[in-house]
């Protein structure tokens, strides 16, 4: 900023913008407020159905989400333009006393140029030999001078800086990055440069205390979006990648000797800070995604001979939540790779193998057990935080039938039944035929990271929400991607069980992804042709409503799935919970004289609860006979594995899983939501998971070791029990008679339990099968 402009300046226009957002600001809170209150919170209450539940509410939710966001921008622009006005206030002051102190001491400031010239008012003629010198007085007021419009220069070039920046977060909507006054955005920006600087060091000549102060500023500024944008871009993508290879390579000695265990904190920084930096719009991030996705088959460090940059970078794609274009573009470029090496599946991949060809011989993971050599494992773990990237990614194609270098050959559908080429998606390639590098914990035993990644990443693409999460009433219902992608799930599992059974590691997600795809499993079960035309088929929509895009599943298929989940302690309990307060919940919206005529199956509560009743205990017939085939037929404990599994679910419910329960479909459409809710004293759901949770409590104490098949039938009357005091709660919280009815429930539980043996044995579905 030059002397004229700060002398002369006009604060007009910058005291009319800065009251302009104030005002701005006020009104925005006050909009946000009615779209959460109104809209959001209204949309949620609503009963949606269809493609108005599928779209219209989470449009709702999205906008919401705006106004919150354009608040929050709005908000941070006024502290910044706020704190820039009153600073360049001060400094003109400033400016104006110390020119008039200067008159006090004959010496004339004027402009000259885009600086200033401070010169002795007196005139040379006045001006005798013994005139004072002043020099020093000339010095020390342009000095001074100088110093405030250094300093006026600083508050408007980091205003000027921070307001870019903000403005290049999102190209489209707004951005969320939310500060308290001007210094603490310039804070970050300066924080970042200074990092950076660190991080284009030779990682041989970081020091240990460079280290620490890496660690512990990406730990604190990991999330800010300002930073991450900056320290990316000035680190850029080459660097980066040099970076981590250079720091976890063995042969750096100061860091491994001293730092070792510390490698992981820097690791989760480094990965939370690029995913935070990911979300940017801004130029300099989209070259910074596309460079680095372009370095992927590149050997990085070790003059040429280091890892390949999709090991490096899918390493730090562990933490946080990274782009969703960006993660399905890394993806598309990782899996060429995959092709490329392996010959679409054709041979071992030898260059992702720890200690194999090209680099692979150092642990670029430091999070966790494997050595991060296999960059899917990495890739994978950063999909299970990217639902709508991951339901991208497993629904793409892996390879064409019609491609003359595809290996793989099935039985076809033609009559003759001859093997032939088959399409592919990534999914099914990753979990039916991917041959996964093989690598072995420090206690020997083998580690499967990568296909563990594998069932979190797959729980996201078809759930809608990060792995190891519960949906609440915000989460999306189902899209036609998320569905589809589960019907290929349920259909590989069908067709060889031993890709779950062998790999239990998955069924902790397997199960997390059925118990939120409960309608569509019960209207399989129910075993009427799906047919819109036809009434039973209505009927059997109205009776389990599927909010969003249903799953097609066929009965035999679901059973098998079920089974195979089932014979895992997790896997089971998420869907017995799960099944049981379903069963709660629909039981009480089906009893409900309030129930709109519209969605009502039929006005004989007895029918509805014989139907509900008995399609619930062939879910959880079919889990149990899962959790039977684990245990064997020796007695043992490993019964008790189960129940303690049960039992962990309440501590996650009563976390507030679900908090808000919504009306018809929406509740109805996910189990989970509302299930905590569900627990305030005297409904159906509360009813069913305190005695799940006791019932699993209680037999996890038991000393007495149990057989598979004392463990199957003490099922079936747990499973009767509940059901009966489920029907009787929902009924005598509508003044049913909960008596007779729950009567009418205990038999068809029990037939449905029955039943899931039956069809596990090749019985054909539908038919009774004798107890």
């Amino acid at each position: 900023m030059n002397f004229d402009a700060l002398y002369h300046a006009n604060f007009k226009l910058l005291d009319d913008a800065v009251t302009d957002w104030s005002t701005l600001v006020r009104n925005l809170e006050q909009l946000k407020k009615d779209a959460e209150d109104e809209l959001h919170q209204a949309a949620n209450k609503a009963n949606w159905a269809g493609m108005n539940q599928q779209v219209s509410k989470e449009f709702i939710g999205k906008t919401a989400g705006e106004f919150a966001d354009a608040h929050t921008q709005a908000d941070t622009i006024h502290k910044i333009l706020s704190d820039t006005l009153g600073e360049l206030k001060g400094y003109h002051q400033q400016l104006i006393t110390a020119v008039k102190n200067g008159t006090k001491k004959s010496l004339t400031v004027f402009p000259s140029g885009d600086g200033f010239t401070v010169t002795s008012s007196i005139p040379p003629q006045v001006r005798g030999e013994d005139a004072p010198d002043q020099t020093a007085d000339i010095t020390a007021l342009r000095d001074e001078i100088q110093g405030i419009l250094d300093k006026a220069t600083e508050s408007d070039s980091s205003a000027s800086t921070i307001l870019k920046a903000i403005a290049d977060q999102s190209k489209m909507g707004f951005s969320d990055a939310k500060y308290k006054d001007r210094d603490s955005a310039a804070e970050a920006i300066k924080k970042a440069d200074e990092l950076a600087k660190l991080a284009k060091k030779d990682p041989n000549e970081l020091t240990v205390k460079e280290f620490d102060l890496l660690t512990a500023g990406l730990k604190k500024y990991g999330n800010d979006p300002l930073f991450a944008e900056r320290f990316a871009t000035d680190l850029g993508p080459k660097k980066t990648l040099e970076f981590w290879t250079g720091v976890t390579d063995p042969r750096n000695y100061d860091i491994g000797s001293e730092r070792r265990d510390k490698l992981d904190d820097l690791q989760r920084g480094l990965s939370l800070t690029l995913a935070s930096a990911s979300q940017s719009d801004s130029a300099a991030m989209a070259d910074w995604k596309r460079n680095v996705i372009d370095l992927g088959g590149t050997r990085i460090g070790r003059d040429g001979t280091g890892p390949m940059g999709f090991q490096v970078m899918s390493n730090l794609m562990r933490v946080g939540d990274y782009d969703d274009k960006f993660m399905v573009d890394y993806g598309t470029s990782l899996m060429a790779k995959e092709k490329e090496l392996t010959g679409y599946g054709q041979l071992p991949n030898r260059a992702w193998q720890f200690g194999g060809a090209g680099g692979a011989d150092q642990y670029l993971n430091r999070i966790g057990g494997d050595s991060g050599a296999d960059p899917l494992t990495g890739y994978l773990r950063g999909l299970s935080n990217s639902p709508a990237a991951a339901t991208d990614f497993f629904n793409q194609e892996y390879v064409s039938k019609d491609n003359p270098d595809n290996p793989f050959e099935r039985d076809s559908d033609d009559a003759n039944s001859y093997k032939g080429k088959v399409t592919l998606s990534n999914f099914q390639y990753l979990f039916e035929e991917r041959e996964w590098p093989q690598e072995t914990g420090i206690d020997g035993d083998e580690l499967h990271t990568g296909q563990n990644n594998l069932a979190m990443a797959l729980e996201a693409a078809t759930t809608g929400h990060p792995a190891g999460e519960m949906p609440t009433v915000d989460t999306p219902p189902h899209n036609s991607d998320q569905a589809k992608l589960f019907e290929a799930i349920v259909t590989s599992v069908a067709d060889d069980d031993g890709r779950l059974t062998d790999n239990s590691y998955m069924s902790d997600s397997m199960g997390q992804i059925a118990s939120e795809y409960l309608p569509d499993i019960n209207r399989s079960v129910s075993d009427v042709k799906r047919d819109t035309d036809s009434p039973d088929w209505r009927d059997i929509e109205k009776l389990y409503p599927v909010a969003g895009a249903e799953a097609k599943l066929g009965h035999t298929d679901v059973s098998r799935f079920l089974f195979s989940v089932g014979q895992n302690p997790e896997g089971y309990a998420a869907v017995e919970v799960g099944q049981k307060a379903y069963l709660g919940k629909l039981i009480d919206y089906h009893l409900n004289p309030d129930l709109p005529d519209d969605l009502r199956v039929s006005s004989n509560s007895e029918l509805l609860v014989t139907r509900i009743s008995e399609n619930s205990g062939e879910v959880s017939g079919t889990v149990r006979a899962g959790m039977q085939e684990s245990i064997g037929d020796e007695a043992s404990n490993k019964d008790k594995g189960f129940e303690q599994a049960v039992a962990q679910k309440k501590n996650l419910i009563g976390g507030g899983v679900g908090t808000v329960v919504g009306v018809g479909t929406s509740f109805v459409a996910t189990p989970w939501v509302g299930a905590a809710v569900g627990g305030a004293a005297g409904t159906a759901t509360s009813v069913v998971l305190e005695s799940v949770f006791q019932d699993a409590e209680g037999h996890a104490a038991e000393e007495a070791q149990k057989a598979g098949g004392q463990v199957w039938q003490e099922g079936q009357e747990r499973n009767v029990q509940i059901t009966q005091e489920a029907v009787r709660a929902a009924a005598e919280k509508y003044h049913l008679n909960g008596t007779d009815l729950s009567l009418t429930a205990g038999p068809a539980a029990r037939q449905g339990y029955i039943n899931a043996k039956g069809v596990l044995e090749g019985q054909a579905p539908g038919i009774t099968t004798g107890s």
